[in-house]
């Protein structure tokens, strides 16, 4: 299970990232581009993000995590980068 909640968080990051970089880049030159990625990759980073948080959630009872590492979880979804922090640094050991 850990190691399908490692492979959810780096596409969740990357979901993350594409999404940002479509706000910031593609729309304001290239209007008709966003529009086109913006429902399929909002919907794919939307269902990553769900489990995501389910399986940190599945992973807290199941490993028996702190409430705090699995709120330092949690939240460092809500971040950009922080999927890829959490993968390395707070998964790094299991």
């Amino acid at each position: 299970m850990l190691k399908i909640f490692k492979i959810i968080a780096i596409l969740e990051g990357i979901s993350y990232l594409v999404l940002f970089s479509n706000m910031l880049f593609i729309k304001p030159t290239h209007i008709e581009v966003y529009k086109m990625l913006l429902f399929p990759v909002g919907m794919a980073h939307g269902l990553l993000f769900v489990s995501y948080i389910i399986l940190a959630s599945i992973l807290k009872f199941q490993d028996n995590w702190s409430v705090k590492k699995w709120g330092i979880i949690v939240v460092a979804s809500l971040i950009p980068f922080g999927a890829f922090y959490i993968e390395k640094k707070q998964l790094k050991n299991e």
